[in-house]
């Protein structure tokens, strides 16, 4: 164990060994408390980051040993329920030999060293979580996607990652075998399956054959954790690197302040496990003790999560505004959420409408949070401080966030710009590596002493950031500069509107103008389009400043959207530009 947590840990199991203190002495705080505060502190930036450190080793095999001495409540640390209502039930000690076995898999019958890259492609079955702490104790990188990648998706990140081998199931394993041939750097197939396939290695098979007895790398603080692929809402994927400190040590914080977890709560993250939000759960949970809770989910259904939320004792909850829109088509009055606490949103912007229907429905909080698959959390709405509705809060540290000109300028309260997260003299230890094999693009993302986020907003004085939309969604409309996030929280606040995507649209006077593409709810699908285009245009004038109406509107029957959930604007646009 590492010097610096084995002090912490020694002492946390002669107390409950029942260890004698002199007569006075105030009884310590609780061991986890202890433990969990040094982690919080390094993820604050208050203490050094570790020379060497391992989540599996560091926090997961901790947990075990805090456990087994009753430092924990008998919650699980993981519990997945199948479609069909079979559960499987982890504590940390299970969740630990089962993922020793899971290494002894990639190491043994893999033959995978530290360093090598494995493709992660699985819906949200438990080897998920498995091979993720897995690959920790082997060092290797993981590389998550969507089961919902195509033949050309798949093609296109194995050869542009070099990945050694993937894991994926049934579903996908005929599209890795039809393009596997070109990628000659895949080796080895594993397969997660209750059959065999021609050409692959079946996980399970292995799983239960292997030896519980491994020994986990010892890596550096710096060394590669995982490798993601950014959405492409803003053209062609592109890989980045996140180190194991930068997301095993960056969360524990957001995940005690912004998610409120402990070692009693059990949190429901509905995100797909191809996009970085899962992950994200996995290093704010488990850090501070709290059980990981999945629901297979075989379909999106508005009173399926409902009445889920309301079986199990979920306390905390966690979905995009997307996912809580839909939720909010059903009446929530009619729902016991009898456990239920505290519920957090991000991965966009959350309009004022949603957040003050889902607090007057459920009697909880909505609290948004801000952040890219570059970063750790940079900006949320925390239990305790006044949020301003429309906000995503204030810079959650140890992020020093700016909004910026583009030449790195710190801008005034009000105004637009950039943002950003200052990088030097200090490069904050939960930033991103860089983007891999892209130097032009790492470079491009830097200006002065600031890290770029790509995206727009205004801070006000009191240091709340203000969403306006990404570099390349902001509309200039005979130079007025309009964000697509204002017109959308607009047209969302009038009940015909289920979703909308707002981009520039081509006009030969103004340039480009407002065009809005809505999702009609149920009620106004039959509604006159043409009635309907100038009554919503109207309540666009009311709600918000006249110029930024949508001059035009199309009604749709869907938005195009990532794998994971995301309104692709740049689809959109590209349809209107002609590009």
């Amino acid at each position: 164990m590492r010097p610096w947590l084995r002090g912490l840990v020694l002492h946390a199991l002669k107390n409950s060994r029942g260890f004698s203190r002199s007569h006075g002495q105030p009884p310590p705080p609780p061991a986890p408390q202890k433990i969990v505060a040094t982690w919080e502190a390094i993820s604050l930036g208050k203490q050094p980051v570790p020379e060497y450190f391992n989540f599996a080793h560091d926090v997961l095999d901790v947990w075990s040993q805090l456990e087994k001495a009753g430092h924990r409540p008998p919650n699980p640390a993981f519990w997945w329920v199948s479609g069909t209502g079979a559960e499987v039930k982890w504590s940390f000690e299970e969740l630990g030999t089962q993922s020793r076995k899971a290494a002894n898999v990639l190491s043994r019958a893999c033959g995978l060293q530290p360093g090598d890259r494995m493709m992660l492609v699985l819906p949200r079955l438990p080897e998920w979580w498995l091979v993720n702490v897995a690959c920790m104790r082997t060092g290797t990188v993981m590389i998550p996607g969507t089961s919902q990648l195509t033949e050309k998706d798949l093609k296109y990140r194995l050869q542009l990652s070099r990945a050694k081998s993937i894991i994926t199931s049934d579903s996908l394993a005929p599209r890795v075998d039809a393009i596997s041939a070109d990628c000659p750097s895949l080796q080895i197939k594993l397969l997660v399956s209750d059959s065999s396939r021609p050409g692959w290695l079946n996980f399970r098979e292995l799983l239960r054959e292997a030896p519980t007895e491994h020994t986990c790398v010892r890596t550096k603080s710096r060394d590669p954790l995982a490798i993601y692929f950014t959405s492409g809402t803003t053209g062609a994927p592109k890989m980045l690197e996140h180190s194991q400190c930068s997301y095993g040590l960056g969360f524990v914080a957001s995940g005690r302040k912004w998610a409120a977890l402990t070692e009693s709560d059990i949190v429901w993250n509905m995100t797909d496990t191809g996009w970085v939000k899962a992950a994200w759960t996995l290093f704010f949970a488990w850090p501070n003790g709290a059980c990981i809770f999945v629901h297979e989910l075989p379909r999106v259904d508005a009173k399926f999560i409902l009445n889920t939320l309301s079986t199990f004792p979920i306390t905390n909850f966690c979905s995009v505004p997307t996912m809580c829109r839909l939720l909010l088509q059903e009446d929530l009055t009619r729902y016991q959420f009898q456990s239920l606490r505290h519920c957090v949103t991000g991965g966009e912007v959350l309009n004022p409408d949603a957040r003050e229907k889902w607090k007057r429905q459920t009697g909880l909080e909505l609290y948004e949070g801000y952040g890219q698959s570059e970063t750790v959390l940079i900006c949320a709405n925390t239990k305790g401080m006044k949020i301003k509705s429309g906000s995503m809060g204030k810079a959650f540290p140890p992020y020093d966030v700016q909004i910026v000109d583009d030449e790195g300028n710190v801008l005034p309260p009000g105004e637009e710009g950039n943002i950003a997260i200052r990088i030097r003299p200090t490069r904050p230890f939960c930033l991103f590596n860089g983007y891999l094999d892209n130097p032009e693009k790492t470079a491009r993302s830097e200006r002065g002493d600031f890290y770029i986020t790509g995206d727009r907003a205004r801070m006000d004085e009191d240091g709340y950031v203000w969403f306006t939309g990404r570099n390349d969604d902001v509309i200039n409309s005979s130079s007025y500069r309009i964000g697509p996030a204002e017109v959308e929280n607009a047209l969302a606040e009038h009940p015909a509107v289920l979703e909308s995507a707002v981009v520039s649209s081509p006009d030969p006077i103004r340039g480009e103008v407002v065009k809005a593409f809505i999702v009609l709810s149920p009620a106004y699908s039959s509604h006159d389009p043409e009635a309907l285009t100038l009554e919503l245009q109207d309540h666009v004038k009311r709600v918000t400043a006249p110029y930024k109406y949508p001059r035009k509107v199309a009604f749709v029957s869907e938005l195009p959207k990532t794998a994971s959930g995301k309104i692709q604007r740049k689809t959109l646009r590209s349809q209107e530009w002609g590009k």
